[in-house]
């Protein structure tokens, strides 16, 4: 249920007591966002694969909050979600104007880096779905392992970029399956990854699933990730867009400003509903 006012992580992390119920969310533009961190997130995580539950996690910037404005089926995506993190500066920005106090984002690909750190103690399994090609796969895994000793990485597949037929799906969750991981990591983009999530989350033995998109790309070192500054100061989206220009132009120029156009109304709508609770 979203949260009905200021609800601090560790007062969200306090109410629940069991890690393994997910955290508060509040809407933005319809998006249910978790009120959570890093720490809150990859005890979820555990806590799911500890009573071999079955859940999913999406990653939200402002492309995923505008996008599902126009897409029915990834909407349901991310509504249907275990979790919704906000991936992106500009979504923690506004979360935090509706009276929240986060003190950072859940960015999808630290996430990922965590929690394979995390996972090189605990011996948590991963699965790979997604990357560039089988080869760039293949060198994600080679970095993952080289990066944190002692973790398992129990198999990977690289779709093709066209619509699986129903004798490839039923292929790939037999081959996930079979690897028995407990994580799968869904690098294909959005909104095909939360589509995909939610379509063979019953399918799939793995307790978790988590489309982390870019992450692959950044990990397996095919594509530079922007300066920490420009992440804090949520100019990511910039540095993106010089690094893939021809790709990305059409996204940032529509979504970004959709984005604070639509948050504002919402922002209007939330003050005066505030004025009117407080003159009563």
């Amino acid at each position: 249920m979203p949260a009905s006012g200021p609800l601090p992580i560790d007062d969200a992390r306090a109410a629940d007591g069991d890690p393994a119920v997910p955290p508060p969310t509040v809407p933005v533009l319809g998006v249910p966002l978790a009120l959570t961190d890093y720490e809150r997130t990859m005890d979820w995580m555990d806590a799911t694969i500890a009573r071999r539950g079955k859940g999913y996690i999406c990653v939200a910037a402002t492309h995923t909050v505008v996008t599902a404005q126009d897409d029915p089926e990834l909407k349901a995506a991310v509504t249907g979600a275990s979790m919704v993190v906000p991936d992106g500066q500009p979504v923690v920005w506004a979360m935090n104007a509706l009276g929240h106090n986060l003190s950072s984002r859940v960015y999808g690909p630290d996430l990922m880096a965590k929690f394979c750190e995390r996972s090189a103690l605990t011996g948590a399994r991963m699965f790979l779905y997604g990357g560039r090609n089988q080869g760039a796969l293949v060198q994600l895994a080679l970095n993952l392992r080289r990066r944190f000793d002692g973790l398992q990485i129990v198999g990977g597949y690289s779709p093709p970029f066209r619509t699986l037929s129903a004798e490839e799906i039923d292929a790939v969750v037999a081959e996930i399956n079979h690897a028995k991981p407990d994580v799968v990591w869904v690098g294909i983009g959005v909104p095909k990854q939360e589509k995909w999530m939610a379509a063979l989350r019953d399918r799939i033995d793995a307790p978790v699933l988590v489309g982390v998109g870019a992450a692959f790309d950044f990990h397996a070192g095919l594509v530079p990730q922007a300066p920490s500054w420009m992440q804090s100061a949520g100019l990511e989206w910039l540095y993106r867009l010089g690094q893939e220009p021809r790709r990305l132009w059409k996204r940032y120029l529509t979504n970004n400003p959709r984005f604070v156009l639509g948050f504002a109304r919402q922002y209007v709508h939330h003050r005066r509903a505030l004025a009117r609770d407080s003159a009563r």
